[in-house]
């Protein structure tokens, strides 16, 4: 037993050694120390004679050193003895390709290919080797040999990653439907794959030629994979429309599923296609699915219809929620609908007691914390919009201990700062936004920080907070939907605190009301007043790209929104409107988009 236990203790010692040994080689080699790389890895090779690394290893060393004809006689002698291995014949040509000798060179990786087709089972090893040299026509080759005489094999994968490198577009595209048509499963996770070259700009190469190949390949296979895929790239595209018409394509044809285009509606919303989004409800519901798919649509309609409205639609979209309760019934099952009418109420119909009347008789039928926690948000919303703030924040409050650690309690945080914020307590509002900043919803994050941001700078400026008070109290009327009077604050700002910080900040806001009021000229001379006296500050590319949308939408001058999309694109790289201004570039500039 002494004697077994010695000997496995002998050989964890000697294989500690080899690894510690060969590493030092291995360090020797990459500070440039060749000679010693190739003594220590000579001494190791004595003892393990088939150790690839090693062998390897002294090849690299002899090439380091340009004695590369030691290194091919190493080569020729392991080529004889490995019955003409492929890997050997490219490292025989690389060997030459370092000395220039690219024609001989390219011999040997032709005869590397000659014997990968006697053994096709070492495709992926040849290839990488070729690969790792940059070798990709011979890679590709590698491959394709792989496909012919082992199609079984998932070649077409690592292929179309090489057509990828090389910018062969349509190659990539083709190798990985041709993947998708023998897998079909696969296709969800070669979307991380898509991605890469896909973009929101219709007329990059990689949408036109991927859009290309899917519309052949429906016109030549029914099969319903092509076109979700032709639908996704819509998707990426923003161009909602048309992924609507392949999704109730598929619909039409075989799977009467309503779910894909349920979830699109929600995508297309967030996007801000009011327009398309309605059409796709529209559908649903005229679909007449189950009774919970119905209600959905129909409350997400209702949504849309509130966010579009003018006053003079009050009355019907009163009348509509009437019907749909009267259809659906005002259980707990149409709560989200209860909570949106009640906002209907009290935001647009000015009618607060009732919603809160409403509000309250609907919390006493939740059946579980976060359906509480919804009715005691909007309760605190409204109570903001009366300006009964310290109820609010109890609420809010509470709604953090109904369900903590999740995303609703952290925008009850948010609200909780924006409420403080309103009523002038500014220190304790930055405290929480600062804490909101490591938010792990990205939106909380990027809100909490923009207002902290707006406050400290504001703060600093004004020992008295004068101007940061009026500008609070015009966003709480914007919030209150009392746009002119938020207006005439936000004037007030302009000409008694003219040339402070938060003038840029109040002529932005301020241009926003003034498009809401539909008072394009006022909205166009405040975006051009940004730009004159702040075009080198942080809201210069809000300025600029809304001064294009203004002038492309509402002034209906292509001319002038061409030249501030333009700017966008040369003087905002990093901006987040840059993609949105390129590709409205092109088109007002007439460039043919897909």
């Amino acid at each position: 037993m002494r004697f077994f236990i010695y000997i496995s203790f002998c050989l964890l010692v000697s294989s500690s050694l080899f690894a510690q040994t060969e590493q030092l080689a291995q360090n020797y080699l990459e500070q440039g120390q060749y000679e010693k790389a190739l003594n220590t890895y000579k001494n190791l090779l004595k003892d393990n004679p088939g150790n690839y690394n090693i062998f390897f290893g002294i090849i690299t060393s002899y090439q380091q050193m340009e004695d590369f004809t030691s290194a091919e006689t190493l080569l020729l002698e392991q080529l004889n003895n490995s019955s003409n291995n492929p890997n050997i014949l490219i490292e025989l040509g690389h060997n030459l390709e370092m000395q220039k000798k690219t024609g001989p060179a390219q011999k040997y990786y032709e005869k590397a290919l000659e014997a990968l087709e006697g053994n096709p089972i070492q495709t992926y090893a040849v290839a990488q080797v070729f690969e790792k040299y940059s070798l990709l026509d011979f890679a590709v080759r590698a491959y394709q040999i792989g496909i012919k005489f082992s199609p079984e094999m998932k070649y077409d994968l690592p292929l179309a990653r090489i057509y990828g490198e090389q910018g062969k577009l349509e190659a990539m595209f083709r190798s990985y439907l041709d993947l998708i048509e023998k897998d079909p499963e696969i296709r969800f996770n070669l979307i991380r794959e898509f991605e890469r070259y896909i973009l929101e700009d219709s007329s990059n190469p990689a949408n036109t030629v991927f859009r290309k190949l899917l519309v052949q390949r429906i016109q030549q296979n029914q099969d319903t994979i092509y076109t979700e895929l032709l639908g996704w790239l819509y998707v990426q595209q923003k161009e909602f429309d048309k992924a609507f018409a392949q999704e109730k394509a598929i619909y039409k044809r075989n799977s009467q599923d309503l779910q894909p285009i349920i979830q699109l509606t929600m995508v297309t919303r967030a996007a801000g296609d009011i327009k398309t989004a309605k059409d796709i409800l529209s559908f649903i519901i005229k679909e007449n699915p189950s009774g919970n798919i119905l209600l959905q649509a129909n409350q997400l309609l209702m949504g849309m219809k509130i966010d579009t409205a003018v006053k003079s639609d009050y009355d019907e979209i009163d009348k509509a929620f009437q019907d749909l309760f009267e259809q659906f019934g005002k259980g707990i099952e149409t709560l989200q609908l209860q909570l949106d009418y009640a906002n209907f109420l009290a935001f647009k119909l000015e009618k607060i007691q009732p919603a809160l009347v409403m509000l309250n008789e609907l919390s006493g039928k939740t059946t579980n914390n976060f359906e509480l926690a919804a009715v005691k948000m909007v309760l605190a919303d409204i109570l903001v919009l009366d300006q009964k703030f310290n109820q609010a924040l109890i609420f809010y409050s509470q709604i953090q201990s109904l369900v903590k650690n999740n995303e609703v309690a952290q925008a009850a945080r948010f609200k909780v700062a924006k409420t403080s914020y309103y009523k002038g307590d500014f220190e304790w509002a930055k405290t929480q936004l600062d804490v909101l900043k490591a938010s792990s919803t990205q939106l909380i994050a990027n809100d909490a920080m923009e207002l902290s941001l707006l406050i400290q700078e504001n703060a600093l400026e004004d020992s008295t907070q004068t101007a940061l008070k009026l500008y609070a109290r015009a966003d709480l009327l914007s919030f209150q939907n009392k746009n002119q009077e938020a207006i005439a604050v936000l004037e007030k700002i302009l000409t008694e605190h003219k040339g402070e910080k938060i003038e840029d900040e109040a002529l932005l806001k301020q241009a926003g009301l003034f498009e809401a009021e539909g008072n394009w000229q006022k909205a166009e001379a405040n975006y051009l007043k940004i730009l004159q006296f702040y075009g080198k500050d942080i809201l210069s590319d809000n300025a600029t790209f809304l001064l294009a949308e203004l002038y492309n939408n509402q002034l209906h001058q292509p001319e002038k929104a061409r030249d501030f999309y333009e700017q966008i694109i040369f003087n905002h790289p990093d901006s987040i409107y840059f993609v949105d201004a390129r590709k409205k570039y092109r088109v007002l500039r007439g460039d043919p988009i897909e």
